[in-house]
């Protein structure tokens, strides 16, 4: 049997360990530079849709009594991590599927009441972290995606643990969950399964397997099997990134190349170190920027660009160089510009590199990198930065309403009186 296991509104949990008072109360939590709303709490979802801008929502926040914060990523990571650890101790076998969810997976649990453990499972989670979670157990991923919503929403009844296990369960699951709500099934998707009056999960398995595959691949004929109870999805082993991003809205709009320059230097070195992190080295760089597109006063521009790179690396030195050499293809004067991001990609093991019997990378690089790595993780990030990145200047983000580091930074700890 599978279990996924989804923490209850994740960022609004966690600002509320440590501040109880706020349980029941509605929350919003905002992306970086106070953008937009990114996560909410129960309360609030009837007033602020996903995703809306924070600027246009204040007299909502107003009427409402939302209690409004930045978001605290120090925070929220560390109490997702605290969460999988709880979680390992009922099992070994856990594929952390994204910050606030996992999947589990249970051999040799068939004479176990599932639906007790599980509620032991929540139990045990709440009390060591504060934080609350539903689980669903299945015999597919797919199926445990699903007993997870019905174990979320129908709570009172099932004590938030909720396990598929006969056939009459899964019909009925199927048959209430809406083809759109299917894990795996895009907006494209439900909407092309629609035009066939495919309604429901329940409709889709009722598909033939040859018009399946033929129409949605073998990802959307494994789906089907997945939700027929037959397990094509197996826990997945952590993975090196295929790409990585470092992208940022930025606090105020900036016209000056200088300083999107030394904004594009920082994130290519936040990219080079998060290569190295992994032990990979990239060979393609794509650098974008555009402009504020709430601002309809405002002239409106965007652009991207690649740039391969004459071999692999992970050196900030190396990437940053070319990122600058990016945005300089791509910028233009007279543009307000409210983002920029690196990402870089074709990612390879180190261990794996080709080497270019004409130009490589530069020796000293390697020691130089491990050097600054090594400093910067005993000192601090950032105390020794790449001259590109402008070595007098301390970015932040826009985080007017951020909550103390309760866990990770021993100047917030909570006080006690």
């Amino acid at each position: 049997m599978y279990a996924l296991v989804d923490c209850n509104n994740f960022y609004a949990s966690c600002e509320r360990v440590f501040r109880p008072q706020l349980n029941g109360k509605p929350i919003a939590v905002l992306s970086n530079n106070d953008g937009c709303v990114i996560a909410r709490s129960n309360e609030v979802k009837p007033y602020v849709p996903l995703g809306a801008p924070a600027f246009k929502f204040k007299e909502v926040f107003r009427q409402h009594n939302v209690h409004v914060f930045s978001s605290n990523y120090a925070l929220y990571g560390d109490l997702s991590n605290r969460v999988m650890n709880v979680l390992r101790t009922f099992t070994l076998d856990v594929e952390i599927y994204s910050i606030d969810e996992a999947f589990l997976e249970f051999k040799g649990f068939e004479h176990y009441d599932l639906q007790s453990y599980g509620v032991t499972i929540r139990g045990t989670v709440l009390q060591h972290t504060g934080i609350p979670v539903s689980i669903g157990f299945a015999p597919t991923k797919a199926l445990s995606k699903i007993a997870n919503k019905i174990a979320k929403k129908f709570s009172d009844r099932t004590n938030g643990s909720y396990v598929i296990d006969s056939e009459e369960k899964r019909i009925k699951a199927l048959k209430w969950t809406k083809i759109e709500d299917v894990w795996g099934i895009g907006r494209k998707f439900s909407q092309r399964l629609q035009a066939r009056k495919v309604m429901t999960a329940y409709d889709f398995t009722q598909l033939h397997d040859q018009y399946v595959r033929k129409e949605f691949s073998i990802v959307g004929l494994r789906l089907k099997h997945e939700l027929e109870g037959k397990s094509r999805l197996a826990l997945e082993e952590v993975k090196n990134k295929k790409a990585i991003a470092t992208t940022r809205s930025f606090d105020r709009d900036i016209e000056q190349y200088a300083v999107l320059k030394e904004r594009v230097a920082t994130f290519a070195c936040s990219c080079a170190e998060k290569l190295r992190v992994q032990q990979s080295n990239c060979t393609t760089i794509m650098v974008f920027v555009l402009t504020n597109r709430y601002k309809d006063n405002q002239p409106q521009y965007s652009r991207n660009v690649n740039i391969q790179l004459p071999y692999p690396t992970s050196s900030s030195i190396t990437i940053s160089q070319y990122a600058q050499k990016a945005l300089k293809a791509i910028y233009k004067e007279g543009y307000a510009y409210k983002k920029a991001g690196v990402i870089v990609m074709g990612i390879r093991p180190d261990n794996e590199t080709q080497l270019n019997l004409f130009v490589n990378e530069n020796p000293k690089h390697d020691a130089l990198m491990k050097t600054i790595d090594k400093i910067n993780n005993q000192l601090g990030v950032h105390k020794l930065k790449v001259g590109g990145q402008g070595l007098g200047r301390t970015w932040k983000m826009k985080q007017e309403k951020l909550s103390p580091r309760y866990t990770t930074h021993w100047d917030e700890v909570l006080e006690v009186e």
